[in-house]
């Protein structure tokens, strides 16, 4: 069975709470439940991590390498900035999605431009908490056709 490792970026534990008309009201628990329920479906296991630390996130990204298939990510604004984790998702060389509950092309400038989406298998983003669901979906059925 596959392992997906997820990854929360900052500020994604205040989901619910933090700036609803762009985010919504679904909270970090609700979306790990519901990538538990679709994990179930796909048969496969989803293990989630939140962390507002950088380094935490690269830690467990160079982790993943031995441990998990595969990587569903929403670096947050780390997305936007951290080239220390494009280079870690480039040297483990795990199939990788990308997601992002908000459509960050419809947002201010700065948050058009994504280092991590070059060195993934590709992104999803504006779909509230459907663009995990949708992301894990792409990512296993990835996984189906090159196992």
């Amino acid at each position: 069975m596959s392992s997906i490792l997820v990854l929360h970026g900052p500020n994604l534990n205040l989901l619910g709470q933090r700036e609803p008309e762009v985010y919504g009201f679904t909270n970090l628990e609700d979306i790990n439940s519901l990538l538990e329920e679709e994990a179930k479906k796909l048969s496969v296991v989803i293990v989630a991590l939140q962390s507002n630390h950088e380094g935490v996130l690269v830690d467990a990204i160079h982790a993943a390498r031995n441990e998990h298939q595969g990587i569903l990510i929403n670096a947050g604004a780390y997305t936007h900035t951290s080239v220390a984790l494009r280079d870690a998702l480039t040297a483990v060389m795990l199939p990788t999605v990308e997601v992002h509950i908000s459509n960050i092309y419809q947002r201010e400038t700065f948050r058009h431009h994504s280092y991590i989406a070059p060195v993934v298998l590709g992104q999803i983003s504006g779909f509230g908490a459907e663009s995990y669901r949708l992301g894990l979906q792409a990512l296993v059925n990835y996984l189906s056709k090159s196992s």
